[in-house]
């Protein structure tokens, strides 16, 4: 019975695609983090930097952290927390596509949740290298506080913690990454130090940028952001009945709106 499967096995292994060859990691604008493989990013593409509204004050402190990084400064490790679709991602992007364009020689390196643990072969990798790299790991959450001690000691104070040319953006939909357990705070022998053991994360980010929910006004001048620079023309009240339907005004369902917009006319968006 071995070697029939023996035989299946090898011809599945001759008929799947070989792994991606590493991407160079001095040459791209940004890449993908496979576990334990770096992979050039097929498109890099990002919102202009003016089209995110409402975000002026979170602009202006990751610009000048990652231009830090860039110039091989001090600088933080970032959490950008709150609503959802309300720009952290796209924030994250279009800041390190900003300093690229004005010849900072600064790449992204997207990493997903499900690759945390190999966070040490990646730190491996670059540490080395001339080159600053933003650590992108987008929505993360941990279920406990005890799942993110490893993450904790990469950031700070580990034995294999991130390189000097290195720093971790990370959004996240809450403020602590971790949520708050006020039934097993109460039921604590010390409910400081459950508290604390929920916190220490989050405390590991120099600098911390929250995300709020617009206000009408402010959705309206997304909306108006995103058509002008498509050239549509756009109704706000139509633009308004779209984010009463779905329930939440912010960039993203501003920019849905403008997809949906354009498609009704017939036109492509780039």
């Amino acid at each position: 019975m071995t070697a029939p499967l023996d035989r299946i096995a090898a011809a599945l292994e001759r008929i799947a695609p070989p792994p991606p060859a590493p991407a160079d990691p001095l040459v791209h604008p940004a890449y993908v983090w496979r576990g334990d493989t770096l992979v050039a990013a097929r498109a890099f593409t990002t919102v202009p930097l003016a089209q995110l509204r409402g975000v002026e004050t979170q602009k202006t402190a990751i610009l000048a952290n990652l231009d830090r990084l860039a110039r091989g400064n001090a600088a933080h490790d970032v959490l950008l927390w709150g609503a959802r679709g309300t720009g952290k991602s796209a924030l994250v992007k279009s800041a390190v596509a900003h300093l690229q364009s004005e010849g900072a020689d600064i790449a992204l390196i997207e990493i997903a949740t499900a690759s945390l643990d190999s966070l040490p072969a990646l730190f491996a990798l670059i540490a080395d290298l001339p080159r600053a790299f933003a650590l992108f790991i987008d929505d993360l959450g941990f279920d406990a506080a005890g799942d993110a001690r490893a993450l904790r000691s990469m950031l700070e104070g580990g034995a294999e913690a991130r390189p000097a040319n290195a720093r971790l953006l990370v959004t996240s939909n809450r403020r602590h990454l971790i949520p708050r357990d006020i039934a097993e705070q109460e039921s604590a022998i010390n409910a400081r130090d459950v508290v604390d053991d929920q916190l220490a994360l989050a405390d590991r980010f120099g600098l911390s940028l929250g995300f709020h929910v617009m206000d009408q006004d402010l959705y309206l001048a997304a909306v108006q952001g995103y058509a002008a620079a498509h050239d549509l023309p756009f109704d706000p009240a139509e633009a308004v009945n779209w984010a009463t339907r779905r329930g939440s005004r912010s960039g993203r369902v501003a920019w849905h709106y403008i997809i949906d917009l354009a498609g009704r006319r017939g036109k492509a968006l780039i």
